[in-house]
């Protein structure tokens, strides 16, 4: 098959094709392989022809490389994302970044803020219908402005470009990086159990630093790869937790039930001030932040093939998969251990494991959580590039952030800096003790305030841009964006009342970079 290029002089032949002269841009597009090879081969040429046809296909090499750094194709019109995410992949997403680690974290701790049993169980099946309120709020947004950045589109139409501006650069410089570093070092701590590098106290920061490095790399070869990577990693994370689920229902510890025989002087009096002050707010705090990762599907509603109907299917599925599979969790937690176990339990998943499988479950459960951390983290890489890529295309300043490469398929340039910046908080926090804990007392109040003006923001648009076709309308409006405002109003005073009473300095810090990108709003010319 012959390679079409033109020179300067008279028509020339290479293989079975003539091409004309003085045409070197009307080129179709080659391979940097068989570029690489007509230039390795031209000083044998055995015409001159040959030489200048092969030269020329080098140049036209860079131009397409060219082309897509600069985020514009051969027929100089920006690339931009394409329709290529199923139902599946998009679920997938959903429910990889809501399955991280916390699940085995937090089960103990919300047991321990609770009177019984029923009552575990009755505080996360309320943590699921709070996100499925949102997760239908967001629906109604993200079907009438299927478009990449999600709140950040929506913010931006509701209250202006400088509230745009304001989410992405939060998202760019505080809660994106913050979050996918804190699970980093959630993978790093397991994967370091598994295989030890006597490297010293920070030895686990490598395999920190090397999974951003290497799924931020798996992001930027294209579309297909991260979805692809997403998708293994969803479906192993969720057939381990089925697992557990299997060995706590199956079997049970010979203690479990011992433990929760307490005599009845003992059970309190009143049950419900078990749920009272900072019991039940630690409790929704905790379990708030393990259901959280829903709203990740709005980000890509540019990517999703029929979104009028593909992106309510997901966000819903997606939230009641995720609690179905935490209530079996946790009622497999209960019955293996008892209520009393699951409270005292450092490990809970590595608890229940052991019951069948010995010491053997300890590293099992270790293997899980680190693959559960791989999801989380390549799911909010792969989403948080398009809030970049949209600020891009709005905000001239910004504007090398709003570039898709034709070629790959993705928005590299912003890939790339968010890894940076993530490499960047990785490595500071890590230089002190509790760099996990740390970097979600930077992430949490900022991101609880643009979540309350994202259902604030439902309001403004049903009234100033009323006739926009909405193919999904809430039910039960106002009601349930009112119940979605009120939960992120009090997660924004129980962040922010925690942080300050624990002197969280992280959390001043994130408010010094809104102010700095509050002050650089104001000098923000629009896009040409």
């Amino acid at each position: 098959m012959g390679i079409q290029a033109g020179w300067i002089g008279r028509p020339t032949t290479f293989g079975q094709t003539t091409v004309p002269s003085l045409r070197p841009w009307v080129i179709p597009y080659i391979t940097p392989y068989q570029a690489g090879l007509a230039m390795l081969t031209w000083p044998f040429g055995r015409r001159k022809a040959d030489r200048q046809v092969r030269c020329c296909s080098f140049f036209r090499m860079s131009h397409n490389i060219l082309g897509d750094m600069s985020g514009k194709n051969a027929s100089n019109r920006p690339a931009g994302p394409r329709r290529q995410l199923t139902l599946f992949d998009s679920t997938s997403i959903i429910v990889g970044v809501i399955i991280g680690a916390g699940i085995y974290e937090t089960s103990p701790t919300v047991a321990r803020c609770v009177p019984g049993p029923g009552w575990l169980i009755g505080v996360w099946v309320f943590g699921g219908l709070l996100s499925l309120i949102g997760a239908v709020c967001y629906a109604e947004l993200a079907t009438a402005y299927p478009r990449a950045g999600g709140d950040y589109v929506y913010l931006t139409r509701a209250f202006g470009r400088r509230m745009g501006f304001l989410f992405a650069w939060a998202q760019l410089w505080v809660v994106r990086p913050g979050s996918i570093g804190a699970f980093a070092y959630v993978f790093a701590r397991y994967a370091n159990q598994l295989w030890p590098i006597p490297q010293g106290t920070q030895a686990p920061m490598i395999y920190a630093v090397g999974s951003i490095l290497v799924l931020s790399g798996i992001n930027i070869l294209g579309v297909r790869e991260g979805k692809w990577t997403q998708n293994v990693l969803t479906v192993v994370k969720v057939l381990g937790l089925g697992a557990i689920c299997a060995a706590g229902l199956f079997f049970a510890s010979p203690h479990a039930a011992l433990a929760d025989a307490v005599p009845a002087d003992a059970l309190p009096a009143e049950p419900l001030k078990g749920l009272a002050g900072a019991d039940f707010r630690l409790a929704m705090i905790l379990i708030l932040f393990t259901y959280g990762g829903w709203n990740e599907m709005a980000y890509v509603g540019a990517e999703v093939r029929d979104p009028k109907k593909n992106i309510l299917r997901a966000l819903v599925l997606g939230t009641v998969a995720v609690t179905l599979i935490y209530l079996l969790a946790n009622l497999a937690f209960v019955h293996a251990l008892g209520f009393q176990g699951t409270c005292d339990s450092g490990a809970v998943a590595s608890d229940v494991l052991k019951l069948p499988l010995g010491q053997w479950g300890s590293r099992a459960i270790s293997l899980l959580i680190c693959i559960s951390a791989l999801g989380a983290i390549n799911g909010m890489i792969f989403t948080g590039a398009r809030i970049y890529y949209a600020m891009g295309t709005d905000h001239r300043l910004y504007a090398w952030l709003g570039r898709w490469s034709e070629r790959l398929g993705t928005p590299v340039w912003s890939l790339v800096f968010q890894a940076a910046i993530t490499l960047a908080l990785v490595v500071g926090f890590g230089l002190y003790e509790g760099g996990f804990g740390s970097l979600v007392n930077f992430t949490t109040p900022v991101f609880w305030i643009f979540f309350l003006l994202v259902g604030v923001s439902l309001f403004v648009l049903r009234r100033r841009e009323p006739d926009t076709p909405r193919p999904y309308r809430v039910i039960w409006y106002p009601v349930v964006p009112l119940l979605f405002c009120l939960s992120s109003l009090f997660m924004v005073y129980a962040s922010l009342s925690w942080a300050i009473d624990n002197r969280s300095y992280e959390a001043i810090w994130a408010v010094a970079v809104l102010l700095v990108g509050f002050g650089l709003s104001f000098h923000d010319p629009p896009a040409r």
